[in-house]
Parts: structure tokens; C-alpha cells; sequence
């Protein structure tokens, strides 16, 4: 069975949504998990692949539903790239590391009951602030 390009383009249009949400996915799991990796290279990558997958699924040619994949693919393909972009993480010259003492601070907690830092002295604490990617 012989492939025509209308074919080829197609499929890589099919495909293309399926690489940039499994890439949104994990990356947002992995996020959940306070795991970001320090180097997000590869998720750059898998990112702009999806990117590429759908712009040459219309330089090949595809049929209509291939089309409407590969663009409906660029949006959450962009997302994390864009998101990087535009939002430059800096680590503060005297960030806390794991085992300092923290600093004195006010917050609500997830009943919306104010509690000040102090009220944590002598128990171990995770302060997790969500960051996405930056």
C-alpha cells in the first residue's frame, strides 16, 4: 500500500495534538508533584515538535480533519514556550532552602483562617507555591 501525501500530512496532523497535550499533560503533572525540572529543554522541544508537526502537515497536504488537528495542536503547544517567554524565574540571592528557618509571614490557610509562621515553630513544614514553568 502506497502512502500519498495527503495521507502523510494527515497523519502528522492527527498527531500533533496528541504530542502537545501529552507535553501540557505532564508537564502540569509533574508541576503538581513540585517536580520541575531545573532543565525544561526537552519539554521545549516536544513542544515546538507539535509546533512543526502541524505546519507540515499543511506544506504536505492533508485532508480536512488532519487540518483541523494540526490546528487545534498549535494552542497547547505554544502554551508552554509562550508562558516561558514572557516570564523570566529568578532565584533571590537569600532564597530558603530546604531545612532553614522561614522567615515571619502572614497567610490563610484552606479554611480561610489567618495563621501567622510563628504558629509553625517545631513542625515540619512544605510551603509549596505553584510556579507552572517559570
Amino acid at each position: 500500500m502506497q502512502m500519498t501525501r495527503k495521507t502523510v500530512g494527515t497523519t502528522l496532523g492527527l498527531l500533533a495534538p496528541v504530542v502537545a497535550i501529552a507535553t501540557v499533560v505532564l508537564w502540569f503533572r509533574m508541576n503538581s508533584a513540585i517536580g520541575i525540572p531545573e532543565d525544561r529543554t526537552i519539554w521545549i522541544v516536544f513542544s515546538l515538535l507539535a509546533i512543526v508537526m502541524s505546519v507540515a502537515s499543511f506544506v504536505i497536504g492533508t485532508r480536512w480533519f488532519g487540518g483541523v488537528a494540526a490546528v487545534v495542536a498549535i494552542f497547547p503547544a505554544l502554551l508552554l514556550p509562550a508562558t516561558i517567554a514572557i516570564s523570566k524565574q529568578q532565584v533571590a540571592e537569600q532564597a530558603i532552602k530546604v531545612g532553614d528557618t522561614i522567615p515571619y509571614f502572614v497567610a490563610v490557610d484552606d479554611q480561610g483562617k489567618r495563621f501567622t509562621s510563628d504558629a509553625l515553630a517545631g513542625t515540619p513544614v512544605l510551603i509549596k507555591f505553584f510556579r507552572a514553568h517559570w
